[in-house]
This record gives structure tokens, C-alpha cells and sequence, in this order.
């Protein structure tokens, strides 16, 4: 009786230390960093001696959430997306299919994304989530700290697993570009053609046109034609903006990861409440006024600098390019022979050119304001 006590004191005490123990290691996560999270404590799968499955959180792009980018995902469906605001990845070691209740957000800055997610025996699954974002994350002008909340239930709703990841909101008016401009498509976010502040600048643009008109293209006229009211266009629309004393201010500086693939860039909106722009900002803004007009625009890049270019006529190859950094200091003749003489100096492959109408058939539309 008495070795029977000993052995029995023995196995409790071993039990009270290794209990917290096993708690631990079940409870603890690992925000994103790469590992997988057990369930919740309490889950116990569907067949009792079934290996648990474990989950994988991860959010942004290095943690930052650019708001052109999520604003995209939010308007694709889950299938169509390869990449979002967060990815939630189901591994199943079990012999038997698991189906899942996920619901993603990011609490006072989106609304709730949730998907059913079935997983595979002996499979891994991820689910890509882009919750769709509230009016202030477009005006957010700075970067903040939020969280990201991911709750996991059984269909029926019995808890499996909760996390909550940190992510960084990035100002609206950010833009990552990535490496050797991967992203670069994504400018067409800031092109914003039906902002009112675009339509007053062509309101006083059409004073500079013969007839006070702004017709676009007219399918009417000869190509000739068309490209002779297309450079009259896109000079009026210069001077309606020198005449609103628009000139030159850098203002690229951002913060948060990839710094060196990152650009703060003003909307139109604000190049025009400002008078500012650099040659970045100066070419949304001339591109919003085209695209507003059914004309076709694209943005240029050369290493270092930015134009504007406008499709002369509608089934014309030839474009019209314009250097809107200069928009307060030179003439529009001049602007566009800089334009001209800058491009000359760079190869093809040194070039890249953002066609807005090809962004727009790629479902990238302009950031809410």
C-alpha cells in the first residue's frame, strides 16, 4: 500500500509539470513567421486517433497591406486571386476530408470575408482573403499599425482555431512597385478620370480650344485629324493646369518595407488642391484628364523619371508624349520635344510603358476617394 502511494504521488507530480507544458506548446503561434499553429485547445478531430490538422497565417507584403493592392483583390473572387490582404493555410495529415468555416478582417478598417474551405485528406489547402475595406483606409495618409483577425470554426460553428496577425495599413497614397517593376500596372490606380476635380481642370481646359470644345476622338475625321485635335487636347489641358500654377515638388518619400520598390504618389485630386506634382504625379493626373475624354493614355518610365503619352488617333501607333514635370516652368511645345528627346535615349528594353486601357481590362480600377 505504501509503494502503491509513493508510485501514485510520483505519476501526479510528473502530470502537474508536464500539463502546462503540453498546453503551451499547443496554445502558442506563430504570427506568420512560417510555421504551422495547432487547433485551438478543446477541437478534437472528427475521428479520435486522426492526426490534428494545424494552420499558417500570413498578411501583406512583408506585413504591409497596400491599399491599391487590397482594393483589387477585394474585387476578385477567391479563385481568381494569387495574392490578398491575407492567406490562410490548412494542413490535413488525417485520412479523412475536413471542411472549414474561415472568416477573415481587419477590425475598424474592413468589413468580414469568409470562405468554406475544404481540405483534402493528407493535402494542404491555402485560401487567399482580400476583405473588402472601409471609405478611411483611401483616405488614410500615413502608416498604421492594425490587426489582422482570422476565426476558424466547423461549419456547424464549433471553435477550431483564432489567430490575430499585425499588419501595416500603408497611406492610400503608396505604391509598390516591386522588383524591375513587376507592379508597375498598378499606377492605374491612381488614374482617376471621373474625380470632379479632373472635370473642372477640362471645364477650364475647353476656354483654350477653338469652338470651346473637347470632343476626344471623333471617328468622323481622318486620322490626320484626329491627330491634330489630340495635340490641341492635350495642350489645353496644359494650360489649364499652368494657369492653376501646377509646378514641380518631389514628395516621394515613404515608409514601411521595401522602401527602395516603394513611392509615395499624390492622387490628381491632391496634385490639383496642392498645385504640386512631380513627374510621377503630373502623369496620372494628364492621364486621368485623357482617359476621362474615351482617349488612350499610358504612363512611361524611363530610369528615373516619368511621361505622359496619349494615342494620337484611335487606330493610330504613333503617341504623343508629354514631360508634366515641366508643366510650371516651360512651354507645351517644349515639354513634349524634352518628352521626345529623353525617350530617344533609352533602348526598348529600358522602357516601360503602362497602357491604362490594358489595366482596366486586368480589373484595375481607380482607388476609391
Amino acid at each position: 500500500m505504501k509503494r502503491h502511494f509513493i508510485l501514485t504521488g510520483v505519476a501526479l507530480l510528473v502530470l502537474v509539470l508536464w500539463l502546462p507544458l503540453s498546453l503551451a506548446v499547443h496554445a502558442e503561434g506563430n504570427e506568420g513567421n512560417g510555421s504551422f499553429d495547432k487547433p485551438e485547445i478543446g477541437h478534437k478531430p472528427l475521428l479520435g486517433r486522426s492526426p490534428a490538422p494545424s494552420f499558417k497565417i500570413s498578411a501583406g507584403i512583408d506585413g504591409d497591406v497596400f491599399p491599391a493592392f487590397a482594393n483589387y483583390a477585394s474585387m476578385q473572387t477567391p479563385d481568381q486571386r494569387e495574392w490578398g490582404v491575407v492567406s490562410v493555410q490548412v494542413a490535413n495529415p488525417s485520412d479523412h476530408a475536413l471542411r472549414y468555416r474561415v472568416a477573415v478582417r481587419v477590425p475598424g478598417w474592413s468589413d468580414e470575408e469568409v470562405q468554406i474551405v475544404n481540405v483534402a485528406p493528407g493535402s494542404t489547402k491555402a485560401s487567399i482573403f482580400a476583405p473588402t475595406f472601409l471609405p478611411r483606409l483611401y483616405s488614410n495618409r500615413e502608416i498604421r499599425a492594425a490587426t489582422a483577425q482570422v476565426k476558424i470554426t466547423t461549419v456547424a460553428g464549433a471553435p477550431v482555431y483564432s489567430r490575430t496577425v499585425p499588419v501595416r495599413l500603408r497611406a492610400a497614397e503608396d505604391m509598390f512597385w516591386g522588383a524591375h517593376f513587376k507592379y508597375a500596372q498598378f499606377i492605374a490606380s491612381w488614374v482617376t478620370p471621373h474625380d470632379l476635380r479632373i472635370e473642372r481642370v477640362l471645364s477650364e481646359a475647353k476656354e483654350y480650344m477653338p469652338g470651346r470644345r473637347l470632343p476626344g476622338y471623333e471617328d468622323w475625321k481622318d486620322a490626320a485629324g484626329q491627330e491634330r485635335d489630340t495635340r490641341l487636347q492635350a495642350r489645353s489641358i496644359y494650360l489649364a493646369l499652368q494657369h492653376d500654377k501646377l509646378s514641380y515638388v518631389k514628395s516621394s518619400l515613404t515608409f514601411g518595407s521595401n522602401q527602395n520598390v516603394s513611392e509615395r504618389i499624390r492622387t490628381p485630386r491632391e496634385s490639383i488642391a496642392t498645385s504640386s506634382a512631380n513627374c510621377i504625379d503630373g502623369s496620372v493626373l494628364f492621364a486621368s484628364a485623357f482617359e476621362n475624354l474615351g482617349m488612350d493614355p499610358q504612363i512611361v518610365l524611363i530610369p528615373g523619371h516619368a511621361y505622359v503619352a496619349v494615342r494620337v488617333a484611335e487606330q493610330s501607333d504613333e503617341y504623343l508624349y508629354i514631360d508634366t514635370a515641366l508643366t510650371g516652368r516651360v512651354s507645351f511645345e517644349a515639354a513634349v520635344a524634352i518628352a521626345d528627346r529623353g525617350l530617344s535615349r533609352y533602348q526598348p528594353s529600358q522602357i516601360t510603358r503602362i497602357k491604362i486601357a490594358d489595366a482596366r481590362r486586368a480589373g484595375i480600377y481607380p482607388m476609391p476617394e
